[in-house]
């Protein structure tokens, strides 16, 4: 008797754990169930791929969806409504919202909101403070939770923990790995008079240097040393810290942002002003290089966009009153498409960084990889589409992305999650389904 499946994906390309290879995918009870499928085989659905590529689902592990906060920037339906539209099957949300989530009853209201209301799953990060040190041991236990955020570096929020013995004492309560904001507090304040209001946008990249980068992340591997506790660097943007890093794989991961890879100072702060203005800040091209070389000798281990949306108003003020900050979720995959593309990597490294590697960093459950036995998470992909961005495409509401103009070749064109198809060719199908992604504890 043939084999009967809810979904069938046929004559796709599949972007597998071990390469590239041409074969179909079963999906039964949400759940890859098998790979290389009999042609006589039935399915309620059946999905020609013919001409695509059939990657596991996409994850953006670091977006800021504003919610708690200002809806009419970004909330967790337009949020994960764009990452769908752009591809993604998950994304991992930050604390720093109004309020932000730092105790249990902020973080259950958020668990119910975001089950309720998302379009693709989520998890979620809980924020460290100085007066929630005692409860992270639990926070980070609960449902949804990929981990603990901390802001070593002041940036949009109100969460900060700059200290060596408030730093400390977070590492010694809970065992999970922590994700850091790395710039250095003290550096920031101690260089602020040296800057003044109406300054060109570049010199954010002045204030914000690489030594205030680099000294946060040096203070904050000693401590991790010190105390054993699993560390991810966030946005790395300094050579020398990526150089610095490979000292400390046995204690430390770390992420790129695709903001990074794609644009450089000085060109995106004349080109784009307050719209080029995020922390920490995009560089010049010696930066650049050596966020690729590092793509591309294994030492980072995921790709985020850092998606934090703020209003076009407000993005418009002089620096720095122009708020820290740019949008991604909806562009981070057609923009690393664009550079496999461009020979920059190879498709399966993408994969690596945006689907094996946050599985890896945070301990997902059933996520990451295009194998049976795990979650029917798809995203389809096609290499040879050409298309420019567009902000009448940005379905958040602020409406713009640092993006607008480029020309890109590889766009996604479906979103699977749970063997469900939630996007399709620019269309948002169905209803808001998404879950909380399961981690291990």
């Amino acid at each position: 008797m043939a084999a009967h499946f809810d979904l069938l994906i046929r004559n796709g390309t599949c972007v597998l754990p071990w390469g590239l290879e041409a074969t179909d995918v079963g999906v039964r009870d949400g759940w890859i169930v098998a790979l290389g499928v009999a042609a006589e085989a039935t399915a309620e659905q059946v999905i020609d791929a013919r001409g695509l590529h059939v990657l596991p689902g996409l994850i953006d592990p670091h977006v800021h969806l504003r919610d708690p906060g200002d809806k009419a920037v970004e909330s967790i339906p337009t949020g994960t409504r764009a990452a769908v539209l752009g591809g993604l099957a998950a994304v991992f949300d930050m604390p720093n919202t109004a309020p932000s989530i730092t105790d249990v009853d902020k973080l259950a209201w958020k668990q119910e909101y975001a089950a309720r209301e998302a379009w693709c799953d989520m998890g979620l990060y809980v924020g460290g403070t100085k007066q929630n040190i005692p409860e992270l041991a639990r926070l980070e236990l609960g449902r949804g939770v990929c981990g603990i955020k901390i802001f070593a570096g002041s940036s949009t929020g109100d969460l900060l923990v700059e200290d060596d013995e408030h730093l400390e004492r977070v590492m010694r309560s809970g065992r999970r790995r922590i994700a850091y904001h790395s710039e250095d507090e003290y550096r920031l304040q101690d260089r602020k008079h040296m800057f003044h209001r109406g300054d060109a946008h570049r010199r954010h990249m002045e204030w914000r240097d690489a030594e205030c980068a680099f000294l946060g992340t040096r203070r904050l591997m000693a401590l991790a040393r010190a105390t054993g506790r699993p560390a991810h660097i966030l946005h790395v943007s300094t050579a020398e810290e990526l150089d610095y890093l490979k000292g400390f794989r046995d204690i430390a991961t770390c992420e790129v942002l695709v903001n990074h890879l794609t644009q450089v100072a000085p060109d995106c702060y004349d080109r784009l002003e307050g719209f080029g203005v995020m922390n920490p800040p995009i560089r010049g091209p010696e930066v650049q290089e050596a966020c690729w070389r590092a793509i591309n000798d294994g030492t980072v281990d995921t790709v985020g966009s850092d998606h934090a949306p703020h209003s076009r108003e407000k993005k418009l003020l002089p620096w720095p009153d122009c708020p820290a900050g740019l949008t991604g979720v909806q562009t981070i995959v057609p923009v690393m498409l664009n550079h496999v593309n461009a020979g920059r990597l190879p498709l399966t490294r993408l994969v690596d960084l945006l689907c094996a590697g946050p599985a890896r960093v945070y301990g997902m459950v059933g996520k990451g990889r295009l194998a049976a036995g795990y979650d029917a998470d798809f995203t389809l992909v096609d290499m040879k589409k050409q298309r420019r961005i567009e902000e009448s495409w940005i379905v958040s509401p602020c409406g713009w992305t640092p993006f607008a103009g480029m020309d890109i070749t590889g766009w996604p064109v479906a979103t699977i999650i749970r063997g469900r198809t939630v996007m399709r060719e620019d269309e948002v199908l169905g209803t808001p389904r998404g879950r909380l992604v399961k981690f291990i504890g």
